[in-house]
């Protein structure tokens, strides 16, 4: 692989979804195309097999040699979301109802964000990149607790504490601030492949357009005035 030394580099967490390739464009914008590592973390989620081609079709479209996919098992062994746990019922129809812990619902996967960090922090200290890019959301996302900026302010901390002193690896949120709307049309301008994102929890062959991630990527692009190219079983948009 080659990666250009003269300009920084990144490495950047591509799930697949839609806040991920948009964060990867931004990446690709600020480092160049040849200064791009893609890390894709399959943890035993439902929809692990449709993610990882959407991860492949997005390093293919923006020509990403660089990449490594790591799997994550033990996260099925934890269990606790209704992601990693088949006994746990993936919600549909219920976007911002409460749950049994309140904002957090049961899709939330367990400080799972760590996890993905910790391992783009590592490639990213063994390759000598100086940034770590992940589309982390706030404002609009389901209320996932790692989702949140001092989240990503205390991890910046654990970094500098815990890699060489000579290492200086930043963690770039790009689009945390950004509502949904925001990310597409962001996207759109950055001619990022919105269409070969994949968002659903619950299936592989059409979105379901129930679940909390389709109901939000829905309501995304009803707001963005786009409309959104992947297929669903129905597409009755999440109201704003």
């Amino acid at each position: 692989m080659f990666m250009d030394k003269t300009q920084k580099q990144a490495v950047v967490l591509l799930s697949g979804g839609m806040d991920s390739c948009v964060t990867a464009a931004i990446a690709r914008e600020r480092h160049g195309a040849g200064n791009i590592a893609a890390l894709h973390a399959s943890y035993g989620q439902r929809t692990q097999a449709r993610e990882r081609r959407a991860f492949e079709d997005i390093a293919d479209f923006y020509g990403i040699d660089a990449r490594l996919v790591v799997q994550l098992d033990h996260f099925r062994a934890i269990g606790g979301s209704a992601l990693t746990d088949e006994k746990i019922a993936v919600p549909e129809d219920q976007l911002g109802v409460p749950g049994p812990h309140g904002d957090i619902p049961v899709t939330y996967v367990p400080f799972r964000n760590a996890h993905f960090l910790s391992v783009a922090v590592s490639w990213a200290e063994a390759i000598g990149a100086e940034a770590v890019y992940i589309g982390a959301v706030a404002e609009d996302s389901s209320g996932y607790p790692d989702c949140r900026p001092e989240y990503y302010r205390a991890f910046q901390e654990l970094v500098k504490a815990g890699t060489r002193k000579e290492t200086n690896i930043e963690i770039v949120t790009p689009v945390i601030k950004l509502k949904k709307g925001e990310i597409i049309l962001r996207g759109i301008e950055l001619g990022a492949p919105l269409h070969l994102t994949w968002s659903c929890y619950q299936s592989e062959d059409a979105a379901c357009g129930a679940c909390d991630s389709c109901l939000l990527r829905l309501r995304a692009f009803a707001e963005a005035g786009v409309a959104d190219p992947i297929p669903y079983r129905r597409t009755v948009a999440a109201q704003p």
